[in-house]
C-alpha cells in the first residue's frame, strides 16, 4: 500500500473524477435560535470581553485508533455545532465559528489522512454548511489565528480542549466555565423539550431491557442487558449518556457497577441506571430497581419500600423558592429514620444527621440527585454557593435518587439484608409552583414495578 500510494500515477489518478460530497446539516428546529440566545446571555456576562471556546477533538483510545468524537459541552450550548476541532469566538455579541475544511481531491490529505478526510471517514461539512444551517459567520480553522491576533481585548478561554487555542491564547478562564455553569442551570423551553425526548426514549430502552430479562437469566447476563439499553440509545439519539449501571443481586450496592459481567437470577433485583442522550446532546438519568423474577422477596420489599418513602418525600421538596439542598436533607432524614427503627444505626436520628455524625451514610455514601442537561452531571463548575446552597427556580432540570447499598460482605447488617441494594431515580423540572417529573412513565410503586417486570418481561 506504501508503496502505491507513493507512485506518482497513484497521486494523478486519484485526484480527479469526484463529483460533490453530499454533506447535508440537519438540526432539530429552534436550535439555532436557542444557541443565539445562549451567546447573549454569555456575553452580557463579560462585556467588552473576547471569548473563546473549542469543540475539542477525539481521544485516542488504542494506537491509532480513537475513542467516538464528543464535543465539548460548554461549546454545544453556545453554537449547536458538533465539529470536531471547531472553534468559536465570541467578542461584543458577535461570534464566529472556525471549522476544519475538508480535505479536497486535489490535495495529499484527500487520501492521506485516515482521521479526517471524508474519502476514509465519509462527508464533512465546511464552513459554507455551517453557515447556512446556523445563520453564524463561518470561517476555516486557518483563519482562527488571524482572529485571536493582539492582546487586547484578553481572550477568556477554557485550557486543555483544544492544542491549537491553547497554543493561540496560552491562558485559560476558570471564570469562563464557572459563569456557563451557573447559566446553564436555568434551561429555556427548547432544552426542556430535549430533555423530554431524551427521558421518552429512555422509557423506551427500559422496557427493551425488562422484555430481555428472561434472556439474561438464560445466561446473557448483566451484559446482554447493557448491550439492549445502548442499543436503542443508539438508535434513538447519539448514545448513552453515560456508561450504562446493570447490576444484578450482589452487584447493585456497588455504586458505579459499569463492569456489567455478572450473572443475572431470578431472586435477584437489578438496579438498572441508564439515560439516552439526544443527538443535541442532551442526555436523561433514570435509575429504577426491578424484581427480575417478577416478584420482591420481603427483604428486598422492606429496603424497596423504605427508599420509596425517601423518594417520595424528597420529590415534594422541589419547588421553586426551596434550598437545592431540601430535598436531599428530607431524603437523608426518611432513610435515617428507617434504619434506625431497624436497629441499624449505633446512634440517635439527630446525631446521625449531625454533620459530625453522618452514621447513616456507611449504607448511601452518595448524594441523592444533581443537575442534569447537557452533562449527566451538570453545571459541575458552578459556585457552590449557587449549586448545593442555591435556590431552586423555575426551569431548573435535576435528578433526585436516593438508595440504599448494603454490601455482601457487611457485617453490620443481618444476613438477610446484606446484598441488597435500591436506587430511585427521576428527572424533573422545576415549574412555576413545583415540579414536573419527567420520567414518570415508568412505575415506581413496588406493586406497579413488579406488576410491569412480569407483564413486559418475554
Amino acid at each position: 500500500m506504501a508503496k502505491l500510494v507513493d507512485a506518482d500515477g497513484f497521486r494523478t489518478y486519484i485526484r480527479d473524477g469526484w463529483g460533490e460530497w453530499d454533506n447535508p446539516i440537519s438540526l432539530p428546529q429552534g436550535a439555532k435560535e436557542a444557541a443565539a440566545a445562549h451567546r447573549a446571555r454569555l456575553a452580557a456576562q463579560f462585556p467588552g470581553r473576547r471569548i473563546a471556546l473549542a469543540a475539542g477533538r477525539a481521544h485516542v483510545r488504542s494506537n491509532d485508533t480513537f475513542h467516538e468524537f464528543r464535543a465539548d459541552s460548554d461549546f454545544v450550548w453556545l453554537t449547536g455545532c458538533q465539529a470536531e476541532g471547531a472553534v468559536v469566538v465570541i467578542e461584543d455579541g458577535d461570534a464566529t465559528l472556525f471549522v476544519p475544511t475538508p480535505s479536497e481531491a486535489h490535495t495529499v490529505d484527500f487520501f492521506g489522512d485516515a482521521d479526517r478526510s471524508p474519502f476514509w471517514i465519509g462527508a464533512a461539512a465546511g464552513p459554507k454548511q455551517w453557515t447556512e444551517a446556523l445563520d453564524l459567520t463561518t470561517r476555516p480553522i486557518e483563519d482562527l489565528a488571524h482572529a485571536l491576533k493582539g492582546r487586547h481585548p484578553e481572550t477568556l478561554t477554557a485550557k486543555g480542549v483544544d492544542p491549537l487555542l491553547d497554543s493561540l491564547t496560552g491562558s485559560h478562564s476558570d471564570e469562563l466555565r464557572t459563569v456557563l455553569s451557573e447559566l446553564r442551570r436555568i434551561k429555556d423551553d427548547w432544552e426542556i423539550g430535549q430533555l423530554r425526548q431524551a427521558v421518552d426514549a429512555t422509557v423506551k430502552g427500559f422496557l427493551d431491557v425488562a422484555a430481555e430479562l428472561g434472556q439474561a437469566v438464560r445466561g446473557g447476563g448483566e451484559r446482554w442487558l447493557q448491550g439492549t439499553f445502548d442499543r436503542r440509545a443508539r438508535t434513538e439519539g447519539n448514545g448513552p449518556g453515560y456508561t450504562s449501571i446493570v447490576a444484578s443481586g450482589p452487584h447493585a450496592p456497588v455504586l458505579h457497577w459499569t463492569r456489567c459481567d455478572g450473572q443475572v437470577n431470578e431472586a435477584d433485583l437489578l438496579l438498572l441506571d441508564a439515560g439516552v442522550e439526544t443527538r443535541t446532546l442532551y442526555t436523561a438519568d433514570v435509575t429504577r430497581t426491578l424484581p427480575v423474577g417478577g416478584e420482591f422477596s420481603a427483604a428486598q420489599r422492606q429496603v424497596y419500600d423504605l427508599v420509596l418513602r425517601s423518594h417520595v418525600a424528597a420529590l415534594a421538596e422541589v419547588k421553586p423558592g426551596n434550598d437545592y439542598s431540601a430535598f436531599h436533607h428530607t431524603a437523608m432524614r426518611v432513610l435515617a429514620e428507617g434504619l434506625h427503627d431497624w436497629g441499624l444505626l449505633p446512634v440517635s436520628v439527630d446525631k446521625a444527621l449531625d454533620p459530625s455524625g453522618q452514621h447513616h451514610r456507611r449504607y448511601i455514601v452518595c448524594g441523592t440527585g444533581h443537575f442534569l442537561g447537557l452533562d449527566v452531571h451538570d453545571c459541575a463548575d458552578a459556585r457552590q454557593e449557587t449549586y448545593q446552597q442555591g435556590i431552586l427556580e423555575r426551569g431548573m432540570a435535576l435528578t433526585v435518587e436516593p438508595g440504599l447499598y448494603f454490601h455482601p460482605n457487611d457485617e453490620t447488617l443481618p444476613p438477610e439484608l446484606r446484598g441488597i441494594g435500591v436506587r430511585l431515580e427521576d428527572d424533573l423540572v422545576v415549574t412555576g409552583d413545583g415540579a414536573e417529573v419527567l420520567s414518570d412513565a415508568l412505575p415506581i410503586d413496588a406493586d406497579e414495578i413488579a406488576a410491569w417486570v412480569s407483564r413486559n418481561r418475554s
